[in-house]
């Protein structure tokens, strides 16, 4: 069990993608979302957005398309 990358968004994107991944009971964490947040730049900063190693398959496919 390891943590992978689902893939990298904006701050607001990747949080409300955790808050659909874990309502499908799909455990999910945001890495860098706080990143250089406070010299303003974190807007140009994605948010990396991770799962499971074991969970990809089905967190790939609640993906936007």
């Amino acid at each position: 069990m390891s943590l992978v990358e689902l893939g990298r968004f904006n701050r607001n994107e990747a949080h409300i993608l955790i808050g659909r991944l874990e309502s499908e009971g799909i455990p999910a964490i945001a890495f860098d979302g706080e990143t250089s947040i406070g010299d303003g730049s974190y807007l140009f900063i994605a948010t990396r957005v991770m799962v499971d190693d074991e969970d990809l398959a089905e967190a790939q496919a609640l993906l936007p398309k």
